[in-house]
Formats: C-alpha cells, sequence, structure tokens
C-alpha cells in the first residue's frame, strides 16, 4: 500500500499565491506605478526631437538651395494658378513680419529655440502630439537660423495669391510651415486634455 504527502487544500494554495511577490513596477514620469515603456528613456524622448527637427531642416535647407541655385533674386516661377515660387529674402521672422528688428532676430530666435527644448525637456508622459509640435517649431528655428547666420537673411520662395480677389499671402518657406503647422498642433493637443 502506497502512502501519500498531505494534499495542500485549494484554501492553501490560494493563499501562498497570494503571499508571492508581485513583479515589481517602475515609476514613469509623475511618480504614478506604471509598468515601464520605450517611451521613458531619454534616448527615444529626445531621439524624437532630433529626428523630426532633422527631417524640417534638411527639407528646409534642401529647397533653399535649390531655390538659390536655380532662380534669380526677384524671379517668380508659376507653379499652380495659385502658387508660385518666387525667391526674395527676409530679414524679418517669419511671413516678413518685423523686418525693422533684424539685426536682433539672430539672438531672439536662438532664445525662443532654447525655450522651446526647455518645454519640451519638461513634457510630463508620452503627449506623442505636444512633443511632434515642439518639435517642429524647434525645426523651423532652426532652419531659419541657419540663413540668418550664412546670409545675414532668411531665404523665402513658397508665393499663395489668388489674383481675381487680389489676394497676396506673404512669401515664406518650409521652415515657417513648420512653426505654424506646430503651433497649430500643439494648441489642438492642449486643448484635449486626454492626449496622452
Amino acid at each position: 500500500m502506497t502512502t501519500r504527502g498531505p494534499v495542500a487544500s485549494e484554501a492553501e494554495t490560494a493563499s501562498a499565491l497570494s503571499a508571492s511577490p508581485a513583479p515589481q513596477q517602475q515609476s514613469v514620469d509623475g511618480g504614478q506605478a506604471t509598468a515601464r515603456v520605450p517611451w521613458a528613456t531619454p534616448l527615444v524622448r529626445w531621439g524624437m526631437l532630433a529626428v523630426v527637427a532633422s527631417v524640417i531642416v534638411t527639407v528646409d535647407q534642401v529647397t533653399k538651395f535649390l531655390v538659390v541655385s536655380s532662380m534669380s533674386l526677384g524671379e517668380t516661377i508659376p507653379v499652380m494658378p495659385w502658387v508660385a515660387l518666387h525667391y526674395i529674402t527676409n530679414r524679418g521672422v517669419a511671413f516678413g513680419m518685423f523686418r525693422q528688428f533684424g539685426d536682433v532676430l539672430l539672438p531672439l530666435s536662438l532664445a525662443i529655440c532654447s525655450v522651446i527644448v526647455y518645454v519640451y525637456r519638461t513634457v510630463e508622459t508620452r503627449r506623442l502630439w505636444v512633443r511632434i509640435a515642439l518639435a517642429l517649431q524647434v525645426g523651423g528655428a532652426i532652419g531659419n537660423i541657419i540663413d540668418r547666420v550664412r546670409l545675414g537673411a532668411v531665404v523665402d520662395f513658397i508665393e499663395f495669391h489668388i489674383d481675381e480677389l487680389q489676394f497676396h499671402f506673404a512669401i515664406f518657406n518650409v521652415a515657417d510651415s513648420a512653426i505654424c503647422v506646430g503651433v497649430v498642433v500643439l494648441v489642438a493637443a492642449l486643448l484635449i486634455q486626454n492626449e496622452g
């Protein structure tokens, strides 16, 4: 006759399982206990800023190089009924505003870019669209800063106009577009409180 050892009851088994330590969770931004995600690493956060800003700067500088190397200053090339390439230089900010302050715009642009990077650093949790918006603004700011350092003025070349309505929008560039899109996206993201 064989003998069996004591058999644990279901209650004892459940008690033993509940007493075992749960997998340790690490906090991610804000001190709340949540599972650690790749987004929490500085490499991912800053990598996203670097990638988005670099794409904007590259597209901006390549398009400006093509315009400067293939067009004469002041030249206009129609592209579509309402859009033309019109090569000008601008000592002001986006869309030609504040040209009279051209000499102080370089240090001001550097200061604004630094503030945006600082704000990016303080963003809590994932906040994907907030981060994208700030990265677009950084890329646009750097694109125009490069022009100010190299040329003393910003190269603009995109002209939107509706001749039938005698409407001519200020001539702009890719960097200006990135800054404006970034502002719109940032405002929209901040208004949507559950944006994660």
